[in-house]
């Protein structure tokens, strides 16, 4: 059955300076987000009312905005306090202090026409939802990974609302049982992960957290400076470098890492078991050391 607007949640949510109830909100239908996914978004975790990395996200979404060539409707201060506001707001109505604050800008309203007009008003839109960590089960067994050819676009550094490439990837995971797609490209020097299709993906081989390096193809994820910061606080080595495929059957331990998820370890790939010996197949020691850091920074790097 069609899900209609009395359906939808009726929680508060910002568009274009005004406060409404998400089911009352409405965007013209030559908005450019609604007909070209011509715009940007970024997913801010809220811990206990407090927004983590905030200046981190706020840096991205500069970045992607330049990027696409419209201008940011705010200051960094502006947007903390409309942020701030909105949390509070979410609070208010649901009494969950964990949320997933949701901000999106569009380039705004114009006949449709492909070139990018000049002098639009950015369509200002944001919302919050109560956030629901990854669960005991999933930390204590790891959780179900595919892999599959990455056919998106090249410009995966931008956070753009465009995202037909990323749910077309994740539907490879939803349709084989599994939890995520991990994305491997061609890069001359035979197939390298880029990344998934909502998270960075990390392997660990040797006992080293390894990363993929920054690039067009792979998004700046908030959590590849945080899992660096925090391995160097457990004495972790952590690189930054290709990781080819051959590399993920022999890997120690596969891990993602995104706003919503966290940081998980991937027990199974393409329906085999990670790891070795008496850990094949199980979460290992690095996740364990890794998640216990990402809870205390969760308390201490939040505004």
């Amino acid at each position: 059955m069609p899900m209609t607007a009395h359906a939808l949640p009726d929680a508060p949510c910002h568009l274009d300076g005004r406060w409404l109830p998400l089911n009352q909100a409405q965007v013209s239908v030559l908005d450019r987000g609604f007909l070209f996914g011509d715009g940007v978004y970024e997913v801010i975790p809220v811990y206990g009312g407090r927004l983590f990395r905030f200046d981190e996200h706020m840096a991205r979404l500069a970045h992607s905005l330049d990027a696409v060539r419209i201008p940011n409707p705010h200051s960094r201060d502006g947007w903390l306090a409309l942020l701030r506001e909105l949390v509070a707001r979410e609070l208010a109505h649901s009494g969950q202090g964990d949320q997933l604050a949701y901000l999106q800008i569009t380039r705004g309203v114009a006949p449709r026409s492909h070139p990018m007009p000049t002098g639009l008003t950015p369509t200002v839109f944001a919302m919050s939802q109560p956030h629901q960590p990854p669960g005991a089960d999933q930390r204590r067994e790891g959780i179900a990974c595919v892999s599959a050819r990455d056919f998106r676009w090249e410009r995966g550094d931008i956070k753009t609302t465009s995202l037909l490439g990323g749910v077309m990837a994740r539907q490879i995971a939803a349709d084989h049982g599994a939890a995520e797609t991990i994305l491997l490209r061609d890069s001359g020097h035979g197939l390298t992960v880029t990344e998934g299709s909502s998270s960075n993906v990390w392997a660990v081989l040797d006992g080293a957290l390894i990363g993929v390096p920054p690039s067009h193809h792979t998004l700046a994820g908030i959590r590849i400076e945080l899992l660096r910061e925090l391995c160097e606080e457990e004495g972790i080595a952590c690189h930054l470098r290709p990781i080819a495929e051959s590399e993920l059957t022999i890997a120690d331990e596969i891990l993602i890492s995104s706003a919503g998820r966290e940081i998980l370890p991937v027990t199974r790939l393409d329906g085999e078991p990670v790891g070795h010996g008496a850990l094949r197949g199980k979460p290992g020691p690095v996740y364990a050391r890794l998640h216990a850091a990402y809870e205390r920074a969760k308390l201490e790097q939040s505004i």
